[in-house]
């Protein structure tokens, strides 16, 4: 999987996209607001390792995303 966060601009919030090894789109959520996002994606179990990579990931980079 990778992740990537995008700077919202003005009204518009920060979101990040993960994505699977296709880079076909598997959660898309507010950095403040992830808790839905990652509970349809069944990564729920995962959330704090996601918003501690998410704390130190640069905008607009992908990485990839090992859990």
């Amino acid at each position: 999987m990778y992740i990537l966060k995008t700077k919202g601009i003005g009204k518009i919030p920060d979101f990040v996209q993960i994505r699977d090894e296709n880079f076909a789109l598997i959660a898309y959520f507010k950095i403040t607001n992830p808790q839905t996002a990652l509970a349809r994606c069944n990564l729920l179990d995962k959330k704090d390792e996601i918003l501690n990579i998410i704390g130190g990931l640069a905008y607009g980079k992908i990485q990839k995303l090992e859990l």
